[in-house]
């Protein structure tokens, strides 16, 4: 059986270009490629043909975009890989497609010898990923065991707060709610030395079992290599060269990685196509946190990722957040938003970080109500109080 592989895109020439790059392959019976010009014909073919595998789709197109198909795609029942096509750079889109269920992407000119590869990559998780739903079906205990992977993965996370009762210069909470049993959402944080903590906040894409998993070997990886005590671009760094080698399975992983000095204020970070995060000032004012910013991880071989520093006044907090929290949407379909966010944020000034936190949070789940929801809530806030002298 060839495996079938639909390609969307408004560009005609794309089609003949496609044929003749696997020409051998689509004779030999190991390919049979389909062609739509936009996500409604595309979604109709997939509604008509039950046996196609992958899906691979341009963002910017007439009718419907890649991104609608995606989502709409999240409804179909069935195993279906997705590839999206999208500009270099082009963080924005690639990230809420990957949180709409996109399995890898492909950046524009497309290198056919690439698009092979990702096809191939493609293909062999789809067959493995048919091999473990088969075994599932065997396991009737598959409840409980879900239930004891939630929580071997919230033991993986701080818990137990204050974190350190004995330090006064610096308060951090966090708290995290998952859209399922399991998720691919993290935080930590850890001191370096005596002058130094380290925190991270952490969004791996995907969901479900596979995300879990991906997200205990990002988070254990970061903290490994943090404890050096490198600058946090060079310890990101280290991270997605460590991540893009892994060439079985590609793990793409947005993350915030920060080092307070808690002698001085000073805030060293790093941000991996992470949102950025916002200094809410004890005056009451917000800024973000906006640049450097870079690819995120596990994307691109070699990619650099830069340091960046401010300073953090006396009692000034930093509040880090992943976007399950401004994408979480009502019964109506409207999303939480960022501007909502920092609405609630601006009557925080001066509070402690777990009233921070928790009223998020709060305000997270009575907009959400019982409507379902694609990603996890993850939040985190750290005050800097001031050193031990002050």
């Amino acid at each position: 059986m060839p495996f079938k592989v639909l390609i969307v895109d408004d560009e005609p020439d794309l089609e003949v270009l496609i044929r003749q790059r696997f020409r051998k392959k689509i004779k030999d019976g190991e390919f049979e490629f389909s062609f739509a010009r936009n996500g409604q014909e595309a979604l109709n073919i997939v509604e008509e043909d039950p046996t196609l595998d992958v899906v691979m789709s341009d963002i910017n197109m007439p009718v419907m975009d890649g991104l609608t198909l995606l989502s709409r795609l999240a409804d179909v029942d069935r195993i279906l890989k997705t590839v999206i096509v999208s500009a270099y750079g082009d963080m924005e889109n690639i990230r809420a497609a990957m949180n709409r269920g996109a399995y890898d992407f492909l950046v524009k000119p497309i290198d056919f010898q690439d698009l092979e590869v990702t096809l191939n990559r493609t293909i062999q998780e789809l067959q493995t990923i048919k091999k473990g739903l088969r075994a599932r079906e065997e396991l009737a205990a598959i409840q409980h065991e879900l239930g004891v992977a939630a929580r071997i993965q919230q033991s993986m996370l701080p818990s137990q707060f204050p974190a350190f009762p004995e330090r006064t210069e610096f308060e951090i909470y966090a708290q995290m709610v998952r859209a399922k049993e399991v998720g691919g959402d993290f935080y930590d944080f850890f001191l370096i030395g005596e002058d130094l903590l380290g925190f991270a906040i952490g969004d791996v894409a995907g969901k479900g079992v596979l995300a879990s998993i991906s997200m205990a070997v990002c988070r254990t990886l970061l903290k490994a290599t943090a404890m050096q005590g490198i600058l946090p671009g060079e310890c990101l760094k280290y991270v997605n060269d460590v991540l893009t080698r892994q060439g079985d399975s590609p793990l793409f992983v947005m993350m915030f990685y920060g080092i307070l000095h808690t002698n001085t204020g000073e805030l060293e970070y790093c941000i991996a196509g992470h949102t950025r995060p916002y200094i809410l000032s004890n005056a009451g004012f917000l800024t973000t946190l906006d640049e450097p910013a870079g690819m995120m991880a596990g994307a691109f071989e070699h990619a650099t990722f830069e340091t960046g520093r401010t300073i953090l006044n006396k009692n000034d907090s930093i509040f880090l957040f992943t976007d399950g929290i401004t994408e979480a949407v009502d019964t109506m379909g409207n999303c939480f938003s960022k501007q909502r966010l920092c609405g609630l944020l601006e009557h925080c000034a001066g509070n402690p970080v777990e009233e921070i936190v928790g009223n998020v949070m709060s305000e997270v789940k009575t907009f959400s109500g019982n409507a379902p929801q694609l990603d996890d809530f993850t939040a985190m806030a750290l005050k800097y109080v001031g050193t031990r002298a002050d």
